[in-house]
């Protein structure tokens, strides 16, 4: 299955990767919320510590990385989610939207490996 993957620059999304191939999947882009700020910020769905090192991983990798600013601003915070104007994971769809309008993908790869929280926000996603 041809991938984006959702890469943080942390540990979770890298290992995500790493199994991501390991299942014979095919990575073919990677994708990253950045903080509107370019510095931290306090997100309920996206790690931002490491994100400075993110154009270096898709360079390494040989792989399009697509990227889009998000103010990180949960505005449900329940455990379920329906699509909400203004909210970050309003950001996440746009992304994505995106490049499936550029490139030809079947799934999307995530590091949010034991957060219920952000696994159905992607699913809705």
């Amino acid at each position: 299955m041809k991938v984006v993957a959702m890469i943080s620059g942390g540990k979770d999304s890298t290992f995500n990767m790493m199994q991501c191939i390991a299942a014979g999947h095919q990575i073919v882009a990677l994708a990253n919320l950045i903080p509107h700020s370019k510095m931290e910020i306090d997100s309920f769905m996206y790690q931002s510590v490491g994100h400075e090192a993110i154009d270096l991983i898709a360079a390494a990798m040989d792989l399009p990385l697509y990227k889009k600013e998000t103010m990180g601003i949960s505005n449900i915070k329940e455990k379920t989610y329906e699509p909400t104007e203004n909210d970050e994971v309003e950001d996440l769809f746009s992304l994505l939207e995106q490049i499936k309008g550029e490139m030809d993908i079947e799934g999307v790869s995530v590091g949010a490996i034991f957060s219920d929280y952000q696994r159905i926000r992607v699913e809705n996603v």
